[in-house]
């Protein structure tokens, strides 16, 4: 999820709903660990599994954030 360009409804929803400010920290927190998987040179079979399952939870992650925000927009 880019968090640099500008999006009012993201930002709206960042300020006035606790849910998605966690759903986006959280978000970016497994961007974060996928990025440290991502650089190990010889991952463990634990770690690949990891990473897999990391890819997935973010994915589901991100289709819920941006079903919230287009909830968000069709009802403001």
């Amino acid at each position: 999820m880019d968090m640099q360009t500008p999006d009012p409804v993201r930002d709206e929803l960042l300020k006035s709903n606790s849910t998605f400010r966690d759903m986006v920290n959280k978000h970016q927190n497994y961007e974060l660990r996928l990025t440290e998987l991502a650089s190990l040179t010889y991952p463990s079979d634990d770690e690949q599994l990891e990473e897999s399952t990391l890819k997935k939870k973010k994915l589901l992650l991100k289709d819920e954030i941006y079903a919230m925000m287009h909830n968000f927009s069709v009802s403001h």
